[in-house]
């Protein structure tokens, strides 16, 4: 059983700390933190990492109720959150040379005193990719145990987040501008893999439902 959970937690993330790229955000947030003291800075990670955490759990509690709300179908949340996963990926594999979204963020955020919510942990850290993960995941959990084993999974990428933001300046320095585009493709192909994995299992759920052969079947005997 115990097994079981970390194996949910793991799977958990792995689907989304590619996603939230905690990597990539560093660049933008020296940016927008630009004159702001060492403690200052420190604490908008924390804060950042923590709404993260706050957005993504309500998302996998609210998860099946907005889904029921909507009428949307488990196969359907699957395949279109495959293709958000996939877009997502895709752009990472072949990201624009001129950096407009950082730039872009970054006016954004220096307009702010906090920019802790926006733009890093909204939408940066916990985008509609992070979102669409959370809920796909909430819709195979059974119990409140393997939803405790998502959360945990949540909490250790926020937390892993939150490291990288705080050593950003000395990550940046490590990595350099080539080893930041590597570890951005890695994660690009890793995400291009989740998608497609996503929509290849809501199409199997899809064409497997009963819902789906029976008018076929009717109109054959028909």
């Amino acid at each position: 059983m115990i097994s079981s959970w970390l194996s949910i937690a793991l799977v958990t993330f792995i689907g989304i700390f590619p996603i939230a790229n905690p990597f990539s955000t560093t660049v933008v947030f020296l940016t927008i933190t630009e004159g702001f003291s060492e403690d200052r800075r420190k604490q908008q990670a924390r804060l950042a990492c923590i709404y993260m955490a706050v957005i993504l759990i309500t998302f996998l509690l609210l998860g099946t109720l907005i889904m029921n709300f909507f009428g949307i179908s488990i196969p359907g949340l699957r395949i279109a959150g495959g293709l958000i996963v996939t877009g997502i990926g895709f752009g990472m594999l072949s990201p624009k040379s001129d950096n407009d979204t950082p730039k872009g963020s970054a006016q954004h955020g220096a307009l702010k005193k906090d920019v802790a919510f926006t733009p890093l942990a909204m939408p940066m850290l916990s985008g509609p990719g992070s979102i669409a993960v959370t809920i796909g995941m909430a819709t195979d959990a059974n119990g409140i145990g393997e939803n405790l084993a998502i959360v945990v999974g949540i909490g250790l990428v926020a937390f892993v987040s939150w490291l990288v933001l705080r050593a950003s300046t000395r990550v940046v320095r490590f990595l350099g501008q080539s080893g930041m585009t590597a570890m951005g493709r890695i994660m690009g192909f890793l995400l291009v893999c989740v998608g497609i994995q996503f929509i290849v299992d809501g199409a199997h759920d899809f064409l497997s439902s009963p819902a789906f052969w029976a008018p076929i079947l009717d109109a054959i005997r028909g």
